[in-house]
């Protein structure tokens, strides 16, 4: 039993919350956040982590295999934004690959009958989140995650 898991889907406007239950099975969608600004963003998300207990928090990184090299792409910026939330919590931070997981989050809202234009960000945590615990159990990842390169 690893405890509760809270996942982040970052995007430029708004940010997408997920959390897992205590065993690690199972995630469900938390809330969206509106972007505030990294320091209070982070803050905000240290603050739930706090309420809602967590072990560890897993952040979706946007890898896109097909970006041109040299390129600055929305990865880069997610990956800066984590190394300053593992510099405000003493929780372990995972990283997790999350390319295409706003798709399957849209398909989620579909199948929960949620409108068209309505935000997806908390799915698309559900979706990231759920994959790491799946990763978890076959063995594919550890938790808490190897201490990142300096």
């Amino acid at each position: 039993m690893i405890g509760r898991l809270l996942g982040v889907d970052h995007g430029k406007a708004r940010i997408g919350l997920a959390i897992s239950d205590a065993l690690g099975i199972s995630a469900r969608e938390l809330q969206i956040l509106d972007c505030r600004g990294e320091q209070d963003d982070i803050a905000r998300i240290v603050a739930i982590a706090e309420r809602e207990n967590v072990a560890g928090i897993v952040v979706g990184v946007p890898y896109n295999p097909n970006a041109p090299a040299g390129l600055r792409a929305q990865a880069d910026l997610v990956l800066a934004w984590t190394a300053k939330l593992r510099e405000a919590t003493p929780l372990p931070v995972a990283e997790a690959g999350e390319y295409l997981s706003s798709a399957e989050a849209r398909q989620l809202a579909r199948q929960l009958k949620r409108g068209a234009r309505e935000p997806v960000d908390d799915l698309a945590a559900r979706v990231i989140l759920q994959a790491y615990l799946d990763a978890l159990s076959y063995g594919a990842v550890a938790f808490p995650p190897a201490a990142p390169p300096p």
